[in-house]
């Protein structure tokens, strides 16, 4: 696994400042950012809790992981982090028939990451 070079904690806060407006962005383009934001930052916390119980499992591709997370973190805690992981994907991409994700959708994400990234740690 590569050791990465933004921790965890900077990519909450910058989505945390995404989301306070503290750029000169346009409201979609910071949604999408802190979306990202949050995305990286929960893969990151899933990396480390499987590379942590098998090295080497963190390099499989990101359905792999979920479907292994079930085996090293309680199935409660399996399921939200593969449904918010979900969401979040949604809300990086670009598509022109829908629109992108709301101020409060983001926010609500955050703060599933936030929970899950502090379980994931334990």
């Amino acid at each position: 696994m590569n050791t990465p070079t933004t921790s965890v904690e900077e990519l909450l806060l910058t989505a945390d400042q995404l989301l306070a407006a503290r750029t000169g962005a346009t409201a979609a383009g910071r949604h999408r950012g802190a979306s990202l934001a949050l995305r990286t930052a929960l893969e990151l916390s899933i990396d480390r809790v499987l590379d942590a119980a098998v090295p080497g499992l963190a390099d499989t591709t990101m359905r792999a992981k979920m479907l292994c997370l079930h085996c090293y973190t309680a199935a409660e805690t399996a399921r939200r982090t593969n449904a918010v992981w979900s969401h979040l994907c949604l809300g990086c991409h670009y598509h022109q028939y829908e629109i992108g994700p709301t101020h409060d959708q983001v926010r609500a994400w955050r703060a599933e990451v936030g929970e899950l990234v502090g379980t994931l740690t334990i």
